[in-house]
């Protein structure tokens, strides 16, 4: 019984960091798809309503929020998963919060965003400028 009971103490032992470590890379893939449909319907709400918005992306608060008239949407990154970046990078401080406007019928302005999670991992999510198309890219230094 008690080599039953260290066998599976040291299964268990070995396999904690794996598992730990593909909750880490769920959690900042969903993270990252959360991200790229909030971006989405931000430009497509903008386009519906025919209605100008304002996307702000605060790293200090780890949130995105959309606000328009009547309107206001809020999304918290989830523990573990962090705003790293956002770019074009600006000369301000950067904890401050980037204020982003869209305008109906116009082009969506260039704007990436750079999450990361606990374990260095990182995702890119961008915005076309051109079709408004969100795109998910991996870092090629992982």
């Amino acid at each position: 019984m008690l080599i039953v009971v260290a066998l599976i103490a040291i299964l268990a032992g070995v396999a904690f960091p794996a598992v730990g470590a593909g909750l880490d890379a769920l959690r900042l893939a969903t993270a990252a798809d959360t991200v790229a449909a909030f971006l989405q319907t931000a430009v497509n709400r903008t386009e519906r309503t025919q209605r100008m918005m304002e996307l702000s992306i605060s790293r200090s608060d780890n949130t995105l929020e959309l606000a328009g008239e009547n309107y206001q949407k809020r999304y918290h990154l989830e523990d573990g998963v962090k705003i790293a970046d956002v770019l074009p990078a600006e000369p301000v401080d950067p904890l401050l919060p980037r204020r982003f406007l869209l305008y109906p019928g116009g082009a969506p302005p260039r704007i990436a965003i750079r999450i990361a999670n606990r374990r260095g991992s990182q995702r890119l999510i961008s915005l076309d400028s051109i079709t408004g198309v969100a795109h998910i890219e991996k870092p090629a230094a992982q």
